[in-house]
C-alpha cells in the first residue's frame, strides 16, 4: 500500500486556547494513539489533503520534528459544519507484525452482460473493512462485473484472500445487476421472436409440409 508523509511539530500544550491558536495559524491538532502514550502534535492543513481528500487508501509516515517517525493510519477526524475545514484528526499507530483494520475501496472493472442487456448496476459497497498486517494491505479490491447477468450478485465471499480478512458477514452483497424496465420489455420482445420463429417451421402436433398437393381419393 502507498504511504504518505506528514510532517508535523509535537505540541506542548493541549488545551482549548492552544488548539484554536494552532487552527487560526493554518495548522491541524492531531494526536497518535495506539504506541506507549499518545503523541500530540500538529501539521499544516496542506499537509493532508492527499490522503483525506481522496477515495484511496493510505498508511501514514508521520514524522515528527525532534520527535521521532511513526507509522501510522487515519482513525478519525473532524470537520467544521460549516465550512468543512479540518478541526482535528486522530492516528493509529500500527506495527510490521501486527493487523490493523482499515476500509480498503473497491475497484470495479469490466462490462456486465447484465448491464448491457439494459440491467443497472448497483453498487452496494465502495469500500470493504478488512483487517491483515500493513504489508499485506492492498491499495484496492479488484471486482470484475464482467460475468455478471440480470439478477446476479457479488459478495464478499467472492473477495477472500489468504493476505486479509474481510471484517463483513458472508452475506454482504458487494454489487448487483437490478432489472430495469427497459430490460425487461427487451426480454419481452427477444421471447416473443422465438415464439414466432416456432410457429413458421410449423404447428404444434401438426405434419410436415410437403410439395404434394393433397388428395381426398382415387375414383376407378
Amino acid at each position: 500500500m502507498k504511504s504518505i508523509t506528514i510532517n508535523g511539530s509535537q505540541r506542548e500544550s493541549v488545551g482549548k486556547k492552544a488548539t484554536k491558536a494552532l487552527r487560526n495559524a493554518g495548522q491541524v491538532p492531531c494526536v497518535l494513539y495506539g504506541g506507549d502514550k499518545p503523541v500530540h502534535f500538529s501539521a499544516k492543513e496542506l499537509a493532508f489533503s492527499k490522503l483525506v481528500y481522496t477515495p484511496n487508501a493510505h498508511t501514514v509516515v508521520i514524522a515528527i520534528e525532534n520527535g521521532g517517525s511513526f507509522n501510522a493510519i487515519l482513525q478519525d477526524i473532524q470537520f467544521h459544519p460549516v465550512t468543512d475545514r479540518i478541526l482535528h484528526i486522530d492516528f493509529y499507530q500500527i506495527f510490521d507484525d501486527k493487523e490493523v483494520a482499515l476500509d480498503i475501496p473497491v475497484r470495479f472493472i469490466g462490462s456486465s452482460k447484465g448491464v448491457l442487456n439494459g440491467g443497472v448496476l448497483s453498487k452496494n459497497r465502495r469500500k470493504l473493512h478488512i483487517k491483515a498486517i500493513p504489508g499485506n494491505l492492498p491499495d484496492f479490491i479488484e471486482a470484475d462485473i464482467t460475468p455478471l447477468k440480470i439478477g446476479d450478485k457479488l459478495y464478499v465471499t467472492n473477495f477472500e484472500d489468504d493476505a486479509y480478512t474481510i471484517l463483513h458477514p458472508d452475506n454482504t452483497v458487494v454489487c448487483q445487476v437490478r432489472t430495469a424496465r427497459a430490460a425487461i420489455v427487451d426480454e419481452v420482445e427477444e421471447e416473443e421472436g422465438v415464439e414466432g420463429e416456432e410457429g413458421v417451421e410449423g404447428t404444434e402436433g401438426g405434419a410436415p409440409a410437403t410439395d404434394a398437393p393433397a388428395t381426398e381419393g382415387t375414383k376407378e
